[in-house]
């Protein structure tokens, strides 16, 4: 069970469930909230997200991606406590686990009044079940060619915050793009730090992420054009949405984000960029919080 856990890689579920909490959260405010939806669309995010972690752990592995060359923490292919046999089967029965809670959570929202969102919202959940697993697996593995970080834009943001708030509300509220693009941005820049820490054991695997195309100093820039991108929309959002004061309240997590921009920026090996990481990620779940505190508390 320990191995396992490791391989699930607890540490990314916070951010992954972040855009589904915020859609939810500007469902909730328009009073449109269900908690079993709420409850179906969480789960069904962290089935996507652990079967995602198989299948990179296992398409690195079994490529070699994953060696002594790489810095970051060890995978489970990678250090032999578990086999690619074990592993192809978790990844089977994960995404199918993920594809019935999400049959679930499509048939509660629409209760088969409505065929065309249903079939809309399989077909969705399925072209998410492949995207996690093709990012690394088989020799087509987007991940290889540089395309990951569009999949993460797409997937943590757009889908999550956008696809999320339709199962409440049936309809789309275009101002809700700009938190979509929020999130879906501060994901990339998790993915992106992690492409600058692997860059050189990337480039000799052959795996060709966007930061191997680009270079060390253009990722640099690439990053922080990303957060401030992510934090000008947010504010963007709050903005049109006629705020109370209250609703403000995410600001504070701007400073940590800054801190570490200035750090990425002054950073000169590759090794200590693996705890930014998790920082990033739980400034983006706790932006998310504190996001949505304001609008349902206060």
């Amino acid at each position: 069970m320990k191995h396992w856990l490791q391989a699930a890689r607890l540490r990314t579920l916070p951010l992954s469930v972040s855009g589904i909490i915020l859609g939810s959260a500007i469902a909730g405010y328009q009073n449109k909230f269900d908690w079993i939806i709420f409850v179906g669309a969480i789960l069904t995010t962290l089935g996507l997200q652990i079967l995602s972690n198989f299948a990179n752990d296992y398409g690195d592995g079994v490529k070699g991606t994953d060696n002594e060359d790489r810095i970051g923490p060890m995978r489970a292919l990678q250090a032999g406590i578990i086999s690619e046999k074990a592993m192809k089967k978790a990844i089977i029965s994960t995404a199918i686990v993920t594809f019935l809670i999400a049959l679930f959570l499509i048939y509660w929202s629409f209760k088969g009044l409505n065929l065309s969102y249903t079939l809309f919202y399989i077909v969705l959940g399925l072209a998410a079940i492949v995207a996690a697993i093709k990012y690394t697996v088989g020799k087509s593995a987007y991940g290889y060619s540089g395309l990951g970080d569009v999949f993460v834009f797409v997937f943590f943001g757009l889908v999550s915050v956008l696809g999320g708030y339709f199962l409440y509300a049936k309809n789309i509220y275009v101002p809700i793009i700009l938190p979509a693009i929020s999130v879906g941005l501060l994901s990339v820049a998790v993915l992106n730090l992690n492409n600058m820490r692997d860059r050189v054991s990337d480039q000799k695997a052959g795996k060709n992420t966007i930061v191997v195309k680009m270079g060390a100093s253009k990722a640099v820039i690439y990053h922080n054009t990303i957060i401030v991108l992510a934090m000008l929309c947010l504010v963007l959002f709050t903005l049109i949405n006629g705020s109370s004061l209250s609703h403000w309240i995410y600001v504070v997590t701007f400073a940590p984000l800054i801190k570490h921009l200035r750090f990425v920026n002054e950073n000169k090996e590759p090794r200590d960029l693996d705890p930014e990481l998790k920082k990033v990620a739980l400034m983006t779940f706790f932006m998310v919080l504190l996001f949505s505190l304001g609008l349902l508390i206060w």
